[in-house]
């Protein structure tokens, strides 16, 4: 039996970007559709209508204001912060499933008219077991093999 033991929940991307056209951080309807239509365009299961929330900012600080939002996946979930007088955008795809990470950058950063991008791409909960049966096998194979093993010596160190 050749079976492959998958760990990890999946990739995570965060963009930031900047130099967005104002208008469209501050459109309560476009950034509500931009999150609406997302999921499908890169292979994601939409469970839940977007949230969309506008922040005023504060005086005296640098959130002058903007949209706040998400929608829930199947996979987990997309969210997005606008500060519209700053011109930026922070974006966060989060998917227990692998999906087109250039595509999706590639989608938002025309839609915003992003002028540069930051990217970071994360795989997240490495240790995160997909498959529990296989898991628990070589979890139940170590505890028996560390049941005979004398951990004296290295506690001593």
């Amino acid at each position: 039996m050749n079976r492959r033991i998958v760990f990890g929940f999946g990739p995570q991307l965060v963009l930031d970007l900047y130099g967005c056209n104002k208008q469209k951080l501050a459109d309560r309807e476009f950034i509500y559709r931009l999150l609406d239509g997302l999921p499908k365009h890169i292979g994601m299961t939409k469970i839940a209508d977007p949230h969309l929330l506008y922040y005023e900012g504060q005086e005296g600080s640098f959130d002058k204001g903007g949209l706040s939002g998400f929608v829930l996946i199947a996979e987990s979930h997309i969210a997005i912060h606008t500060f519209v007088e700053q011109e930026h955008a922070f974006i966060d795809i989060f998917s227990c499933k692998d999906f087109d990470v250039e595509k999706a950058e590639r989608l938002l950063v025309e839609a915003l008219e992003a002028k540069k991008v930051e990217k970071n791409l994360f795989a997240r909960g490495r240790e995160f077991p997909k498959e529990v049966p296989v898991v628990a096998q070589i979890v139940r194979k170590d505890r028996k093999a560390a049941k005979h093993h004398d951990f004296s010596r290295v506690l001593k160190e």
